[in-house]
């Protein structure tokens, strides 16, 4: 009989746990939050094909950032719309440089709830970039296009706590350009060859990690100071966007380190 009830008992703990892991994970899988952000702070700015000078200044950027569930279990869609503008100066602050930038990501990734706490998603997307920087002093080439489209791997983790009244929410997430083309004149190349003379010359290039060693990391940490606001969260946050290409015997970076602020709303 005492056999019997221990056995009955395992059986019942067992089947909690599987209830309860299946609940966390569906809690997950259903998760669809939707994060309004504006970021702004310092930016680092190098293009050869314009000027051999680093160029620095500041950037103000919106941020749109929307994850949701999708058909497949376990697996969460994520679609990122950012759009920026730099104005900086060089070392002599006798010159400028002006930018604009727009960039879309649509990621799907696999999600692990590991805990009550703790959850990462794991996968990848595509990242589309479309933009300008323009040289105020520069007579035959004042400006540069920019264009790339890239495979990217990406990662985020997230954790849930709480500090007395307050929920707080700490998240991470990263992405990185694997594969991909870009366009890029050549060294020496105008943009009238390019358009006017129909003078190509490599100018869409394949790219790997190598010619583009690339980053962009988010870290944020979500408050919830009341529980009434049930689906509102407030955010602060860091954005370390870390652009890199040697294309054509070219060479350009965008460094961008910016502080965030803004709101999600989770259904």
């Amino acid at each position: 009989m005492n056999s019997f009830r221990l056995a009955f008992r395992l059986l019942l703990s067992a089947a909690m746990l599987q209830t309860g892991t299946a609940d966390l994970q569906a809690q997950a899988d259903s998760t669809r939050s939707t994060a309004r952000m504006i970021a702004v702070g310092a930016a680092n700015v190098l293009d050869t094909y314009l000027s051999p000078e680093k160029y620095r200044g500041t950037e103000l950027r919106y941020l749109s950032h929307s994850t949701r569930p999708t058909r497949w279990h376990h697996i969460s869609q994520t679609l990122l719309h950012q759009g920026s503008v730099v104005t900086a100066s060089n070392r002599a602050d006798n010159n400028d440089e002006l930018g604009g930038q727009y960039t879309f990501q649509y990621h799907l990734r696999y999600n692990w709830q590991l805990t009550p706490e703790l959850r990462l998603a794991a996968g990848a997307g595509l990242g589309a970039d479309i933009g300008f920087l323009y040289n105020t002093r520069n007579g035959n080439n004042p400006a540069q296009a920019r264009f790339a489209l890239n495979l990217m791997p990406s990662l985020s983790a997230r954790y849930d706590t709480r500090i007395r009244a307050w929920d707080i929410r700490i998240g991470y997430e990263a992405t990185a350009p694997l594969l991909g083309i870009m366009f890029s004149p050549n060294y020496g190349q105008s943009y009238y060859e390019i358009f006017n003379e129909g003078n190509n010359d490599h100018n869409i290039v394949p790219t790997t990690i190598a010619a583009t060693p690339s980053m962009a990391q988010l870290v944020t940490i979500d408050l919830r100071p009341w529980r009434k606001w049930r689906t509102t969260w407030l955010r602060l946050g860091y954005l370390g966007d870390y652009r890199q290409a040697e294309v054509n015997h070219l060479k350009y970076h965008h460094y961008s380190h910016l502080i965030i602020l803004g709101y999600v709303k989770t259904l």
